[in-house]
C-alpha cells in the first residue's frame, strides 16, 4: 500500500519514496535544553514517534537523528545566570528530556547529537558557505547573506524581495516580520562558552547547528525533515539556505510539520498560567498512557486543544483499550465465530488511514469499531478460540505503532496498599460497611476498585482539585 505525506515544501500530498530502497533517513528538531520540554514540544515529538513507528511497521529500516541544542542564546543566558558551566547547566535538562521520552513510551532515535560536540563540523560548513560567496563578516560575526540564495523563502512562502537588504539579526530566534541576514558564527561575550575559529573565538548561531549535524549523519540529501510549524520560519528556511548553499544539492526531500498544541483554546504561556510540562500533568494524577493517547489522537496537521475534559476522555479511551485487550487475553470460550472479516477490515482500514498522511483519527475509529464488534461476540460467547488468537495478533500489530493498549503499571504507596488489604480483610469477615468506607477513601485518593471473579482489580485515575475546570485553572 502506497504511503503519502503532505510535503510542506511543495504544499501538496505526495507519494513517499525513500532515496534508498528499504531505508528512511529522518531528521527531527529536538529540544533546546534550557528548561524542561513542555507538552507542546511533546505533541511534536509524539507525532514524530508515530511517524517512525509506522514506517518501521511498514518494513522500513529507520535512521532517525534528533539534535539536542545545548548551546544557543537561552542556554548561555541560563548558565551565566546560574553561575555554572554550559555543560553543568544543560545536563539535568537533557536527563529530564529522556525521562519524559521514556515515560511517554516514545521509541528513542538512533542518534541524539549535541551541538557542543559538533563545533568542528559547523565551522567547516561556514567555511564552505564563505567559499561559495554566501557570507560576510561584520563586527566579528559571520552572517549569511540571504540575497545570495535565490531559493530563500521556498519552504515558508517568505518573499525575499520584501526584505531589507543588508539588515541583520543577531538573536537565534526572531519573528517573521524581522527576517534578515542571520548569524552563522558569533563572537562570545564575557562569561560565555566559546570556541576558536578562523573568524576569532566565538560560538555558532542556532540555525547552523542542525544543518551541520543532519548532513554529517544522514548525508547531504536525506528523506524526511520533521518538526513543529513554529520551526518553518526562520529555522527550517535557514537550514535549507545553509545546506543547499554549501552543497548545491537538495537538502530534505519531504518536510512534515506538526501544528501547535493550545491549552483550553489559548496559546500556552507562563504569563497566562497555562504552561505545562509532562511532570505537571503527572502531578495532577494523569496517567502517562492517557497523555500519550491524547497527543497522538489528533492529526498532526490540526491544532490540538488540551483541556482536562479531553484528558479525561483520553484516559477513558485507554482504559477501554487496555480492558478490552485483557478481556480478549482471558477469554476462554470457543464459539463458532472467528470474526475474520471484521479483523481483516479493521487491519486494512488501520493501514490505509495511516498510509494517507498518518490519518490517526480514522485508524483509531477502525480499532474502536472492532472493539465494539468483538465485545458483542464475547458477550454471547460466540468468539472462537482460533478467532481469539488472530485477534490478539492484530491488536499486537496495531500496538507496535500506537503503544496504547497496555495500562501503565502504577506503584502503589504504602498507605494505599494497606487500605486495599484492609478492605479485602473487611469483606472476608462480611464487614461490608467498613469495606465500603475504605473503598470511598481509596476513591478520594484516585484509586478505583473493580471486583471480578478473578479477584479485586484497581485503576488509578486523575484527581482534580476543587474548582479546577481546565488546564489553566480557569
Amino acid at each position: 500500500m502506497a504511503i503519502q505525506f503532505y510535503n510542506t515544501l511543495t504544499r501538496r500530498l505526495e507519494p513517499f519514496e525513500p532515496l534508498e530502497a528499504g531505508t528512511v533517513r529522518i531528521y527531527t528538531c529536538g529540544p533546546t535544553v534550557y528548561d524542561r520540554a513542555h507538552v507542546g514540544n511533546f505533541r511534536t515529538f509524539t507525532f514524530e514517534d508515530l511517524l517512525r513507528r509506522f514506517l518501521r511497521w511498514k518494513g522500513f529500516d529507520v535512521v532517525q537523528v534528533m539534535n539536542l541544542t545545548d548551546v544557543d542564546d537561552k542556554t548561555i543566558r541560563g548558565s551565566r545566570e546560574a553561575g555554572v558551566s554550559l555543560a553543568e547547566y544543560t545536563e539535568p535538562y537533557i536527563n529530564a528530556f529522556f525521562e519524559d521520552v521514556d515515560t511517554l513510551r516514545m521509541q528513542r532515535a538512533e542518534l541524539y547529537p549535541r551541538a557542543t560536540e559538533h563545533i568542528p563540523e559547523m565551522i567547516e560548513l561556514v567555511k564552505r558557505l564563505e567559499a561559495a560567496g554566501h557570507t560576510y563578516v561584520s563586527e566579528g560575526a559571520v552572517y549569511y547573506r540571504i540575497s545570495s540564495f535565490p531559493g530563500y523563502g521556498k519552504l515558508s512562502g517568505m518573499d525575499i524581495a520584501s526584505l531589507r537588504p543588508g539588515a541583520r539579526v543577531d538573536v537565534d530566534e526572531y519573528a517573521k516580520e524581522e527576517a534578515r541576514d542571520f548569524a552563522l558564527w558569533k563572537p562570545y561575550g564575557e562569561g560565555e562558552a566559546g570556541w576558536d575559529s578562523p573568524w576569532g573565538p566565538g560560538r555558532p548561531g542556532w540555525h547552523v547547528e542542525c544543518s551541520a549535524m543532519s548532513m554529517k549523519y544522514l548525508g547531504e540529501t536525506f528523506d524526511i525533515h520533521a518538526g513543529g510549524v513554529d520551526n518553518i520560519f526562520p529555522h527550517h528556511e535557514n537550514e535549507i539556505a545553509q545546506s543547499e548553499g554549501a552543497t548545491g544539492k537538495p537538502f530534505a526531500r519531504y518536510w512534515l510539520h506538526a501544528e501547535h498544541l493550545i491549552i483550553d483554546g489559548r496559546s500556552m504561556s507562563k504569563s497566562l498560567g497555562n504552561y505545562y510540562t509532562l511532570r505537571d500533568l503527572l502531578a495532577k494524577g494523569y496517567d502517562p498512557l492517557a497523555i500519550r493517547y491524547l497527543l497522538l489522537s489528533t492529526h498532526y496537521r490540526k491544532r490540538l486543544n488540551l483541556t482536562f475534559e479531553v484528558l479525561d476522555a483520553a484516559a477513558a479511551a485507554t482504559t477501554r483499550l487496555s480492558d478490552f485487550y485483557r478481556r480478549v487475553s482471558e477469554y476462554d470460550g470457543d464459539g463458532g465465530e472467528d470474526l475474520a472479516d471484521e479483523v481483516g477490515e479493521a487491519a486494512a482500514s488501520f493501514e490505509s488511514s495511516l498510509a494517507s498522511d498518518l490519518g490517526i483519527a480514522e485508524a483509531l475509529a477502525a480499532i474502536f469499531d472492532l472493539v465494539t464488534e468483538v465485545n458483542r461476540a464475547m458477550d454471547r460467547g460466540a468468539l472462537s478460540a482460533a478467532g481469539r488468537g488472530k485477534l490478539l495478533a492484530a491488536l499486537d500489530s496495531f500496538d507496535q505503532v500506537l503503544d496504547v493498549f497496555h495500562a501503565t503499571p502504577v506503584a502503589l504507596d504504602e498507605e494505599i496498599e494497606k487500605l486495599i488489604a484492609e478492605r479485602e480483610a473487611a469483606r472476608r469477615v462480611k464487614d461490608y460497611a467498613r469495606a465500603d468506607a475504605v473503598r470511598e477513601k481509596l476513591s478520594a485518593l484516585g484509586i478505583t476498585l473493580e471486583d471480578t471473579p478473578e479477584g479485586v482489580r484497581w485503576k488509578k485515575r486523575a484527581v482534580k482539585a476543587a474548582g479546577e475546570n481546565g488546564p489553566d485553572g480557569g
